[in-house]
């Protein structure tokens, strides 16, 4: 019956959505079945159109994977689009100036780059938070600023391009710096993809299977408790954030090695901030968050044709997007209101 419950209470949210943009498209004189169809062609219409889906989906549940373990321990890690960006940012400065390896070295090396930035700017918060009392939501957005302002000054100053300051972008990475596609008709990397598989495979596994997890859910339950109970709290917490900008620095590796080829400003496009969205959506459970985050990639995969064709807003998706966040959130507060006693009285006759 719970079960049942849980589905219903999932799929209600997102149909209500669905019906409401209906009725929207309706007004503006547009017809809805149409508007679907399009939104449809324009995300999986051709092999190009799903590879820019995927390509879009890679970053999105790396975040949305490290936001679900942070989640987890109880922290609200509005830092992972800054711990995104740092990680493109270490990337870029690893593909533009390191010569003379072979490609796959300096792929490597240059991933291996973004992944300890993005860790080192999680674990940053974690020690803001530990060792200084600032809440990790604060350190976050400062964090986040920092960042922003440290990649348009390197795009616009040392490393902007040798024909003259720009603000748009640095220069064109070199080939061996690029990642391989799997085709030409199918432009996505292969190695991000199988990256991105295992990474939802170990987030999955550490959350439900290792002590680790065990003490990351501890800690977001009630960290006073746990720590009386001799859980490492302060250290879960450490690692979770250092974890979550890991993921989040490959995320950001792949923006500027798969995606644009170079660094450019705000070059994480928002993707930390829809992540937060996808796990609020998942109920931070790991399994789900990445099905969310393709949805949420069609949807605005898709709305670039919608607009093109139909002459329809592109805030179509934001409009569709805000719209399931809201309702998810009203069902789950009539789900607590209503139902979460029951469960309780029943779990504790169990």
């Amino acid at each position: 019956m719970r079960a049942w419950r849980d589905f219903v209470f999932g799929l209600l949210p997102i149909s209500f959505s669905l019906l409401v943009t209906a009725l929207l498209i309706v007004l503006v004189g547009k017809d809805p079945l149409e508007v679907a169809r399009v939104l449809w062609s324009g995300a999986f219409g051709t092999s190009e159109t799903l590879a820019s889906v995927v390509n879009f989906w890679i970053p999105l549940t790396l975040a949305a994977l490290g936001l679900v373990v942070t989640f987890r321990a109880g922290l609200w890690n509005i830092g992972v689009e800054g711990q995104i960006m740092i990680g493109a940012v270490a990337a870029s400065g690893v593909a533009l100036y390191v010569k003379g390896l072979p490609s796959p070295l300096l792929i490597g090396l240059s991933m291996a780059a973004a992944v300890m930035a993005g860790a080192l700017l999680g674990a940053l918060i974690g020690f803001l938070k530990l060792r200084l009392g600032v809440n990790e939501i604060f350190g976050g957005v400062a964090l986040n600023a920092l960042v922003n302002v440290a990649s348009i000054y390197l795009i616009s100053g040392p490393w902007q391009p040798a024909e003259g300051g720009s603000a748009q972008a640095t220069s064109p990475f070199p080939m061996d710096a690029r990642l391989p596609l799997i085709s030409p008709i199918f432009p996505t990397s292969l190695l991000m993809l199988v990256l991105t598989v295992l990474a939802i495979g170990l987030i999955i596994r550490l959350l439900s299977g290792t002590r680790w997890g065990l003490q990351l859910k501890a800690v977001g339950k009630n960290p006073r408790s746990a720590l009386l109970l001799g859980v490492p709290t302060g250290r879960s917490v450490f690692s979770a954030l250092a974890l979550c900008g890991l993921l989040a620095g490959l995320g950001g590796a792949h923006r500027v090695l798969d995606t644009y080829y170079s660094l450019r400003p705000l070059v994480s496009g928002g993707i930390g901030f829809l992540a937060l969205l996808v796990v609020l959506l998942a109920a931070m459970r790991a399994l789900w968050a990445p099905l969310i985050a393709f949805v949420f990639a069609a949807i605005l995969g898709g709305t670039t044709r919608v607009r093109i064709r139909l002459q329809l807003d592109p805030s179509l998706a934001g409009v569709l997007q805000g719209l399931i966040v809201l309702t998810v959130v009203l069902f789950q507060g009539i789900r607590e209101r209503y139902f979460a006693h029951h469960d309780e009285s029943i779990e504790e006759k169990v």
